[in-house]
């Protein structure tokens, strides 16, 4: 977005000293050509616009994605740790128990 907004400001700049060096800010010297260029300006402006916002919000999209993706990864990590830690458990209660009651 940065970079979107230094890029307006360089055209802005542009078109005001292009402006200025045709018509030195008269009112008299507006001519329909410099109607069309402002509308087609405009239209340009909307349409990188409209470009930038499908781009920037299908890549916040595919963000979100993978950090859902990310919780639900480690979620699964947690569950499995707890089972694990399960199993090692009666692992070593079984263990316990054999070693107390030895088998003749």
């Amino acid at each position: 977005m940065k970079s979107l907004s230094l890029t307006g400001l360089v055209l802005l700049a542009v078109s005001a000293l292009l402006f200025y060096l045709t018509t030195d800010f008269t009112v008299e010297k507006i001519t329909l050509s410099h109607i069309m260029g402002v509308m087609a300006g405009v239209g340009i402006g909307l349409i990188i616009g409209g470009l930038v916002g499908y781009v920037s919000k299908g890549s916040a999209i595919k963000q979100e994605q993978k950090r859902k993706e990310y919780k639900q990864l480690q979620k699964d990590k947690e569950e499995l740790e707890k089972q694990a830690a399960e199993i090692a458990k009666r692992e070593a209660e079984l263990r316990n128990q054999q070693n107390q009651n030895p088998q003749i």
